[in-house]
């Protein structure tokens, strides 16, 4: 794997193809996120020229792409529909600004603790909706809106296909599309070398252009004309609480998205690692740019994004080029763009769906971690029924309860003898355990015997809830006349809770005696078994515990002293319910 900021040589042949490729997936992407945006399909294509130039020249991320997002789309036409175009630059420069100085104080890196199945469930809910939304161009149609819309319109699509002979013409191209774009690399001798995109792009061509067939082909309108530059009055609009609300909006959500895309392509190549900070700060700026010339606001794609890694690229210089693409091709070439068959560009779009969607992770995920693979379906499952943001939230969600739950291991193990009941506890013991701790505490109150002893010297961790319910049940039996010995963790001279019921005749224990194997540890007194506890600072070795260490944390006056027990536990202990 390279290191960070030492990225391989550049090829220049790969590296060009490859923008070209990514070229061909933005154009369409640009266009239809402004068109479901309610903006001019022109808008989307300047945010896609700044995303290549502005944002693809800063050293933030070396593949990662950028441009107007599908996942922005709703908040987009609703910003637009209640507050008009005019005042999305503002909006989308403000959150520019904010983006670069959340970069400047370093937040950026807070966005790489993400687990692996949550970007895996996110790769695959962002692929599975864009097969589908992409079918629909695919028949010269258009898509009903949500994911699961578009995947419950199928069968009508299919019978419209079936009874149109221009819309089969048009799935034909793009089907012939996706069959080039698994098998293309297979081909052998150099022609391999060029972009299966490429290759389809031309076939398409070139069936459009044959008498009888009308399909649909891109249409661009000129960029110039549809800048819209804040004005005075845009910006006086700064004082509406609504504004101000939609900044911080749009702010979070495209820093999300963008830092959440960076951590999934660094999974796809073994190329130099995200600078988190760095990207945001050149996001910021993408935005910034984008503000002032009233475009779209921007964030990273996946789709995109893959497509550049897909296609070979090594160095940013792709990801440049791409944007140099789209602005020549839309401002001096938009003729030739007008040949190109919409159903072949979204034919491109189905096979990079299906490179995220990545079906054979759900079987593999399934036989490494249940756990994981409940936590990916779930972040797949949110995001097609929802947005990306709220999938991915969710499934951070549901890893960190993962995360929690596997950590909370907490074994309980209880046992009666003579007249005590005893409660040994291990591991970490936290909320997520207390119904067993209370279980366990209950059960001892339940058994009958004038004594209780908790022993919790071998909790590694004892949150909140748990300690407090311990040290209300202690209180509480203490209080209806049962003597209780508390064994609580911490230091090894840590004191124990006190019984005041305990009688208050200092004991002190007899020497150790030396014998050739381990010594039972009691307290020796002829009154009652104390139940004030302390615990000694000596580790329990063959000679039993060493008292004379002069520990100034000992039993204050009226304390009584004790012997962690430490005798070999019944038989039926081994079987002790475990939580």
């Amino acid at each position: 794997m390279s290191r960070p900021g030492k990225g391989p040589k550049a090829d220049l042949g790969t590296e060009i193809t490859a923008s070209l490729v990514v070229f061909l997936v933005a154009l369409p992407l640009c266009i239809g996120v402004a068109v479901a945006s309610g903006v001019p399909a022109e808008l989307g294509i300047i945010s896609g020229v700044i995303g290549g130039l502005v944002v693809g020249a800063v050293r933030g991320s070396t593949l990662q792409v950028s441009g107007p997002a599908a996942g922005l789309a709703a908040l987009v036409a609703e910003t637009v529909g209640e507050h008009g175009v005019a005042m999305l630059g503002v909006i989308v420069l403000c959150s520019g600004i904010l983006q670069i100085v959340l970069g400047l104080v370093r937040l950026g890196r807070m966005f790489q603790a993400i687990s692996l199945a949550v970007v895996q469930g996110m790769l695959a809910g962002i692929g599975l909706p864009l097969m589908f939304s992409q079918a629909y161009p695919m028949a010269d149609s258009k898509a009903p809106g949500t994911p699961i819309e578009n995947m419950a319109g199928i069968p009508g699509l299919v019978a419209d296909i079936l009874t149109d002979r221009q819309a089969m013409i048009a799935t034909l191209l793009g089907v012939v599309t996706i069959v080039l774009s698994f098998v293309w690399k297979k081909v052998p001798g150099p022609a391999k070398k060029i972009p299966a995109a490429l290759v389809a792009v031309g076939i398409g061509i070139g069936v459009a252009a044959l008498p009888g067939v009308d399909v649909k082909t891109l249409q661009v309108g000129n960029l110039l004309a549809s800048v819209q530059v804040p004005g005075a009055e845009q910006f006086a609009g700064l004082a509406d609480t609504a504004i101000i609300t939609s900044i911080l909006t749009f702010t979070v959500i495209a820093s999300a998205e963008s830092l959440f895309t960076a951590a999934a392509v660094d999974r796809m190549h073994s190329g130099p690692r995200t600078r988190y900070n760095t990207e945001l700060i050149a996001q910021g700026a993408g935005n910034t740019v984008a503000g002032v010339l009233g475009a779209l606001p921007i964030t990273a794609v996946v789709a995109r994004s893959s497509a550049n890694v897909q296609a070979g690229a090594k160095t940013r210089l792709s990801r440049t080029l791409h944007g140099l693409w789209l602005l020549a091709f839309a401002m001096l070439l938009p003729q030739v763009l007008a040949l190109i068959p919409i159903s072949v560009l979204a034919g491109v779009l189905v096979h990079s769906g299906w490179k995220l969607f990545g079906p054979a992770e759900f079987p593999k995920m399934w036989r490494q971690d249940r756990g994981e693979f409940a936590v990916m379906t779930l972040t797949t499952l949110v995001i097609v029924a929802t947005a990306l943001l709220e999938g991915v939230l969710i499934g951070l969600a549901a890893g960190i309860v993962l995360a929690a739950l596997r950590m909370s291991q907490t074994v309980i193990r209880q046992h009666v003898e003579d007249d005590t009941a005893k409660v040994v506890m291990a591991g970490n013991a936290t909320f997520l355990r207390l119904p067993k701790v209370i279980e366990a505490l209950e059960a001892a109150a339940a058994s009958g015997k004038p004594r209780i002893r908790l022993d919790l010297t071998g909790v590694t961790h004892l949150d909140h809830a748990c300690r407090s319910q311990i040290e209300e049940f202690t209180a509480q039996q203490r209080g209806s006349g049962l003597r209780v010995e508390l064994l609580m963790p911490g230091p090894a001279s840590a004191q124990a809770t006190p019984d005041p019921t305990a009688q208050q005749t200092p004991v002190r224990p007899p020497p150790p005696t030396h014998t050739s194997t381990p010594t039972r540890t009691h307290t020796h007194t002829s009154t009652p078994t104390p139940t004030a506890a302390f615990a000694p600072s000596a580790d329990l070795g063959p000679d039993g515990p060493d008292l004379g260490t002069g520990s100034s944390s000992g039993p204050g006056p009226g304390a009584e002293w004790f012997y962690l027990d430490t005798r070999p536990l019944p038989d039926d202990y081994a079987g002790a319910p475990r939580s």
